[in-house]
């Protein structure tokens, strides 16, 4: 008889808002339950498709935590698990290793949380069915700066041996690294099934002797983490092939628009464009939600107005956006720039232009200011924000200079008047 399970990883349950552009309060509410909803989501979709087991590989949580609501949260969800006779393995990842939850929750009876030391279940079936054993081994610390698979125990013998792991592999962009592993160490361990967590992507790796799954996070919590959400529906055959398939579990989902304006010179025109391009989104979208960060791009004689009142732009658009069906407006950027004409006069605010160009950014004076500007108001955010202004000094340095860019283009755009001098 075939063994079933759901695998997913990287849940963050009641993460903090993680980016500024959410000025809406509606849509803050609805991407701060997001991650609540799309668990319940993958509960039901256990109990639907009549799992053997939910299979957790790490980081339920996101980091250090003092509420119990979660945790009564999460004990109500999985309880509904064990009153169907479904079985939850889990494992704890970097950010679990920070919360209190996971030690002090009482869990089920079927729900095996593994601990710091290599263990594994052996599943009881029912006579004449293979063999199933899951390993585990979860985070003591939040940080794993050494591989693990080194110390999970050697497979049991004919069974199906399913490892559960919190890991960066080789690394990743975005993310840190932790328990680093090679697939091809994986893939020589005599695991079947290897079920991963901690980088927020989907992959899955596949050949002779066994399947890598990292099944990517069920749902996204800012522009960083756009895309389709998904988890992993496993199918063990009788003959002990592996079926993988994705199911989506995103409530909202976040997606970048670009939008060309070169070829328009009114503003009804843009608007109008600008929802046809919502609209195609939307209906490619499974989620309930979409939540999009819309680029407006291209040279146009109406650049400047965009820049200037973008503000506008993001209301109409957020408007045309409830109409086609919840539709939310995340940001409106502009890189759009005034068409090339040729004109060798230049008016007052070219040279202006010129003057910012040439003097003023290039300035060690003006970019150490700037940069005082952004420590400062850096060090009055909360903590989870911080990365929005950078998360090293590289990438500090790109927000800098974008800002400066965009700053004197704000500034220019509302020196002028409708769309000329």
């Amino acid at each position: 008889m075939a063994y079933r399970f759901l695998h997913t990883a990287d849940i963050h349950l009641d993460s903090p808002l993680r980016t500024l552009a959410l000025r809406s309060s509606e849509l803050s509410k609805l991407i701060g339950l997001a991650t609540r909803r799309a668990f319940v989501r993958i509960i039901d979709l256990c109990l639907e498709e009549d799992v053997n087991a939910l299979v957790l590989a790490g980081d339920l949580y996101d980091g250090e935590q003092t509420s119990m609501k979660t945790a009564r949260f999460l004990a109500e969800q999985l309880h509904r698990l064990d009153a169907a006779g479904i079985n939850t393995f889990i494992v704890r990842g970097n950010h679990d290793a920070l919360s209190k939850i996971t030690a002090e929750l009482v869990m089920p009876d079927s729900v095996k949380v593994f601990g710091a030391n290599a263990e594994f279940v052996q599943i009881d079936r029912n006579p004449g069915h293979f063999p199933v054993a899951v390993h585990g081994i979860s985070f003591a610390k939040p940080h794993a700066p050494e591989s693990l698979l080194p110390r999970y125990a050697v497979p049991a013998v004919d069974a199906v041996n399913i490892g559960i792991m919190h890991t960066s592999l080789g690394g990743a962009a975005r993310h840190d690294l932790y328990a680093p592993c090679s697939i091809s160490d994986l893939q020589g361990s005599g695991f079947r099934y290897w079920a991963l967590g901690h980088i927020h992507k989907r992959s899955v790796i596949e050949n002779s002797s066994s399947v890598i799954v990292m099944p990517g996070m069920p749902q996204g919590r800012d522009i960083n983490e756009d895309g389709a959400k998904t988890v992993s529906l496993v199918t063990i055959g009788d003959d002990r092939s592996i079926h993988v398939e994705e199911r989506q579990t995103s409530v909202a989902q976040f997606e970048r628009l670009t939008v060309d304006v070169s070829h328009t010179s009114d503003w009804a025109a843009l608007v109008a464009g600008a929802t046809a391009h919502l609209g195609a989104l939307r209906d490619a979208v499974a989620a309930d939600h979409l939540v999009v960060r819309v680029e407006v791009t291209g040279a146009s004689e109406l650049a400047w107005r965009i820049r200037r009142d973008a503000d506008l732009l993001r209301t109409d658009l957020e408007m045309r956006g409830s109409s086609i069906g919840n539709v939310w407006i995340d940001k409106v950027v502009t890189s759009c720039v005034p068409p090339v004409n040729g004109a060798t006069d230049k008016g007052a605010l070219d040279e202006l232009a010129t003057l910012i160009d040439n003097e003023v950014k290039g300035s060690a004076d003006f970019e150490q200011e700037v940069r005082a500007i952004a420590d400062e108001l850096r060090g009055q955010l909360p903590p989870e924000l911080r990365d929005v202004l950078g998360a090293d000094d590289v990438s500090f340095k790109r927000f800098l200079a974008s800002s400066i860019a965009n700053g004197s283009a704000d500034v220019l755009a509302r020196l002028r008047r409708g769309e000329g001098e």
